[in-house]
C-alpha cells in the first residue's frame, strides 16, 4: 500500500492577508489543542477536588488552571529554546511576533520545560492558598496526559515532530511535505529533485537549477528558494493534487509517531495515574507515578521519533528527549520515595466506596 501524504493544514481558519502578518495568521490546530486541554483539566479537577477534599475549593479551580496554563506555555517554549534550539533567543524576524521565542511555529514546546513550568505553578499557587504543592501536583498529573493527547495529534496535523524513515513494506507510513524545508540545510542533494514540483507552481526547471546550484553562496537566491519549498507545502495543505502527486515519490515514509506518542504519552498515561487516585494516598505519589509514566512512554516513543536535525543522536545513540526522560524516571521514583516518608496528609481516592470508608474511620 503507497504511504499516505500528509496535506492536513495547521490551520482551522485563516483571517485575510494583511502586510503585517502576511497570510499565515489565524487559529490553529495547535492552539485549539491547548485550549481543549484545559478546558478538560478544569473539568476533571472539579469532579476530583469535591471529592478528595483537600482544601481546594470550586472557586480556586479556575485561578489553578490559569496559575497551570501559563506554566505550560512559558515553560514549554522556554524549555524548548534551551534543552533543543538555544539560538532562538538571538534569533529576530522582520514580521510577527518579531522574536522567534515567541514563534511557537517554530519549534513548537518542549513537553519536559512544560512539566517544570508546571511545577513552579503548583509551588507559587500553593503557597498562596495554604495547599500542599505536592497535591496540586497530583492534580497536574492526573491532567497533563490529557493535555499530551489533544496536543500531539496537534503535532500530527501540523506534520512536525516527524517519525523515523519506516521500512518500505511499513504499511501505515506516512509522507511529510515539510520535510522538504530541511533538504537546504541537511539534504542538499535532494533537492535538484524537486524540479518537477517546482514547475507546478511556474518555476521553470532551469530557474529551480539555477536557485539549487547558488542558494548557498547568494542569500537572495536562498531566500527565494525556501518560499518556493513553502509554497509546495502550503499548495499541498490547500488541496493542490497535482503537487501532492509530484512530491510524493521524492519523500521518505516514515513512522506515524505523534500518533503513537497521543496513545501512549496521552491515554495510556492517564489511565494509569487515574487508576492510581482511585485509592486514599499521600500528597505527590501520582505526580511521582507521573514523573515514571511519562517518561518510560517517552523512551519508547523516541524509538519511532525523529531526533531534532541540529541534536541528532547523542551518547549510547539515544535522543536529547530520552536523556531528558531518563532524568524524569530518576527523579519520579525518588520523590515517590521522600513523599512516601515526608508527607503525613492522606488525600481521598474518588471511588465512591473509599470516600465513604475515608470518612467513617475520621469519625
Amino acid at each position: 500500500m503507497s504511504a499516505y501524504v500528509h496535506d492536513l493544514s495547521p490551520f482551522i481558519f485563516k483571517f485575510p492577508e494583511t502586510s503585517l502578518w502576511g497570510d499565515q495568521f489565524g487559529f490553529r490546530w495547535y492552539g485549539f489543542s491547548y485550549l481543549l486541554g484545559f478546558i478538560c483539566a478544569y473539568h476533571l479537577i472539579v469532579w476530583l477536588a469535591k471529592r478528595q477534599r483537600a482544601g481546594l475549593t470550586h472557586e480556586m479551580v479556575g485561578d489553578f488552571i490559569t496559575y497551570a496554563a501559563v506554566g505550560v506555555l512559558a515553560g514549554g517554549r522556554l524549555g524548548y529554546c534551551i534543552f533543543y534550539d538555544p539560538k532562538l533567543f538571538i534569533s529576530f524576524s522582520s514580521s510577527m511576533p518579531f522574536w522567534k521565542v515567541l514563534a511557537v511555529n517554530e519549534g513548537g514546546m518542549a513537553s519536559h520545560g512544560g512539566v517544570i513550568g508546571v511545577i513552579i505553578a503548583c509551588i507559587l499557587f500553593a503557597a498562596k492558598h495554604g495547599i500542599s504543592y505536592a497535591y496540586l501536583l497530583d492534580l497536574a498529573a492526573i491532567t497533563g496526559p490529557i493535555g499530551f493527547f489533544f496536543g500531539r495529534i496537534a503535532n500530527f496535523i501540523n506534520g512536525e515532530l516527524v517519525g523515523r524513515v519506516a521500512p518500505a513494506d511499513f504499511e501505515y507510513a506516512v509522507k511529510f511535505p515539510s520535510d522538504i524545508l530541511n533538504w537546504p540545510t541537511y539534504e542538499p542533494g535532494r533537492l535538484a529533485g524537486l524540479a518537477p514540483v517546482a514547475e507546478k507552481l511556474g518555476v521553470d526547471a532551469s530557474r529551480w537549477g539555477e536557485m539549487v546550484s547558488r542558494y548557498r553562496t547568494d542569500s537572495s537566491i536562498g531566500d527565494q528558494m525556501y518560499s518556493v519549498l513553502v509554497r509546495i507545502t502550503q499548495e499541498i495543505q490547500n488541496g493542490n493534487s497535482a503537487v501532492k502527486e509530484a512530491i510524493a515519490p521524492l519523500l521518505d515514509g516514515r513512522y506515524p509517531s505523534q500518533l503513537l506518542a497521543c496513545l501512549s504519552e496521552g491515554l495510556l498515561s492517564f489511565l494509569v495515574l487515574f487508576f492510581m487516585a482511585r485509592k486514599s494516598r499521600k500528597p505527590g505519589m501520582v505526580a511521582a507515578g507521573f514523573g515514571m509514566v511519562y517518561a518510560a512512554s517517552r523512551i519508547f516513543n523516541e524509538q519511532f521519533r525523529q531526533p531534532d536535525l541540529q541534536i541528532g543522536y547523542q551518547l549510547f545513540d539515544l535522543t536529547r528527549g530520552q536523556w531528558l526522560s531518563i532524568g524524569m524516571f530518576v527523579a519520579g521514583l525518588l520523590l515517590m520515595i521522600f513523599w512516601s516518608r515526608t508527607q503525613s496528609q492522606t488525600i481521598h481516592g474518588w471511588q465512591k466506596d473509599e470516600g465513604v470508608k475515608v470518612s467513617s474511620r475520621g469519625k
